[in-house]
């Protein structure tokens, strides 16, 4: 997507919706629905009419962290983003600098051997980038081994300069969390399945759609830096596997709740096209030239023009479609970020409604 497009501060969505106003719930967002160049707008609650019965979403059970815990680094105060954590027992961090404001900024990663204080002098020791091609977040050894702990009695919710004040952790999970079996969870909501609500679900449910759960334990964001998605962990369910072979057997449409639940699923599908249980790592980059193997389509939030995320978009629906749908959205005013508003992509082509009845 072209950077020359950009997002007025003022379109950043600072606090969640069920804070805006009296009344209102998780729900109570807007829905901007596309099918190709075709936009229309709606409210979030109306969802379950844009859909149909054999329609199956796809949607991230990872629980949300306090991911980030204060630290010092000699006299200077520095904040840790704990993002992933090694099979080794390292974890992935990226250090950031408090802006006076209770957000951070940017801060270079690094050198080696830096050592950060935390609470209940806890140390980390910073030993190598993630990757070769950056040094934002670095593998980082903590001496206290129960690092979760450590984030249950120190830690609060990675916050970014747009919102407007600290929230519970609370604010951060969605319906669809569950506690992992390892007490893992990602450092970053994942919020395209924020605005669904228990009710919600159950209207869904009654109409006719189905639900394959799938986790993906997010990293910290990479946008800012421009940077690809760094691996991260995921497992598709055999249950859930079965779930969406039988859906697309049966002419279902496949609508992951995220891109985290595209990343997922696209990185289970063999090379026949079946969705295998599947757990582990993923470094998978969804782009155009990649291209879709399962998905349909994709319920997911607004995205800064910049990010990585929108190769996915464009790789689901097309660059055309995706410079109209945000084009619809900057000029109908919607809401950016995790508390904000979302899109609903939705296919074209066979097995599926007109796009002029997709988005009446």
């Amino acid at each position: 997507m072209t950077t020359t497009v950009r997002v007025p501060e003022e379109r950043s969505a600072r606090v969640p919706a069920e804070q805006r106003g009296p009344g209102r719930d998780r729900d109570s967002v807007r829905l901007l629905v596309s099918c190709g160049t075709e936009v229309s707008h709606h409210a979030f609650v109306e969802l379950p009419r844009r859909l149909r019965a054999g329609d199956l979403l796809i949607v991230n059970t990872s629980p949300t962290l306090a991911s980030a815990v204060d630290g010092w680094i000699g006299h200077a105060r520095v904040v840790v983003h704990f993002s992933t954590r090694g099979d080794d027992g390292r974890w992935a961090v990226e250090l950031r600098d408090p802006d006076g404001r209770g957000t951070t900024r940017a801060r270079a990663g690094g050198p080696a051997g830096t050592e950060v204080r935390l609470a209940g002098d806890v140390r980390l020791v910073l030993e190598e980038p993630l990757t070769p091609y950056g040094s934002r977040l670095w593998w980082g050894r903590v001496s206290e081994p129960d690092v979760l702990g450590l984030l249950r009695r120190h830690g609060r919710p990675i916050r970014y300069s747009y919102t407007q004040r600290d929230q519970p952790l609370s604010v951060y999970q969605t319906v669809f969390a569950l506690p992992s079996a390892d007490g893992g969870g990602s450092a970053e909501m994942p919020s395209a399945a924020r605005p669904f609500t228990a009710h919600l679900v159950a209207e869904l449910v009654s109409r006719g759609v189905q639900f394959a759960p799938i986790t993906l334990h997010t990293g910290v964001a990479s946008a800012e830096a421009h940077e690809p998605p760094y691996p991260e962990r995921y497992e598709v369910p055999e249950a859930s596997a079965r779930l969406i072979n039988a859906a697309r057997a049966g002419e279902g449409r496949i609508l992951a709740v995220g891109t985290t639940a595209v990343r997922a699923v696209e990185s289970a599908v063999d090379a026949g096209g079946v969705v295998r249980a599947r757990k582990g790592w993923t470094d998978l980059v969804v782009t155009p030239e990649r291209g879709v193997r399962v998905v349909d389509g994709l319920l997911t939030g607004l995205h800064e023009p910049e990010a990585s995320h929108l190769l996915m978009l464009e790789a689901i629906a097309g660059r055309a479609a995706i410079e109209r749908s945000y084009g619809e959205a900057l000029s109908g005013l919607y809401l950016w970020h995790e508390f904000g508003d979302v899109h609903l992509i939705l296919p074209e082509g066979p097995h599926t409604e007109s796009c002029s009845s997709n988005c009446r």
